[in-house]
């Protein structure tokens, strides 16, 4: 009976938390880029009560949001061979890094409204960084090799720049191009700085 109590509880405990996380994301996802806890908890079908009893507080909740909007684009990640031609995998590479933005956008863009005074959201935006040059270490290596360390460091961080939120919200945000014409500008930019990385590597 104890057992089959506390299982319940714990059950209906994660049924709330999830069905806070995905309001929380659904708000944000239909252009309610600060949504308050009264808002997060009407739309999760809770009280506000039970919302922050599973929360501590706001930083929890990103916590908590910023690791499902993480798994998300997870799933819609597609490994590229670092053994294909450098145009290919650049072309790739771009043509990925563009869907995944657009994808976790409306997050983004919320989560910059309040980065300044939540320690949490800009842990979540480094984690995002962290995958996307992981990703640039493995997928160029080709290119980067021949570098020192220094150099090399720079290069993946300019490509991180080029094709991270920060870069991308400058593109469709404040140039107000269409998707197809900022993955050209990302496509440039990566292309220029691997070439740049292969000359200095030939030297």
């Amino acid at each position: 009976m104890g057992t089959n109590g506390s299982d319940g509880r714990t059950a209906r405990a994660e049924r709330t938390r999830r069905s806070v996380i995905e309001a929380h994301i659904r708000l944000i996802e239909s252009g309610e880029l600060k949504p308050t806890g009264a808002q997060i908890a009407d739309a999760a079908g809770v009280s506000l009560r039970a919302l922050w009893a599973n929360f501590n507080d706001l930083e929890t909740l990103f916590a908590a949001t910023g690791a499902e909007v993480l798994s998300r684009q997870d799933e819609q990640f597609v490994p590229v061979s670092p053994e294909l031609p450098l145009p290919d995998r650049i072309e790739r590479f771009c043509a990925q890094r563009a869907r995944l933005l657009e994808l976790v956008a409306q997050q983004a863009r919320a989560a910059s409204l309040r980065e300044s005074v939540s320690p949490q959201l800009r842990t979540n935006r480094q984690l995002h960084i962290k995958r996307v040059t992981d990703e640039i270490e493995i997928l160029f290596v080709h290119e980067l090799i021949g570098l020192t360390r220094t150099r090399r460091t720079q290069v993946v961080q300019a490509l991180g720049i080029a094709s991270t939120w920060a870069s991308w919200s400058v593109l469709r945000d404040e140039y107000a191009l269409p998707v197809d014409e900022a993955v050209a500008v990302m496509r440039q930019s990566v292309s220029a700085l691997l070439a740049s990385a292969v000359h200095v590597a030939l030297g």
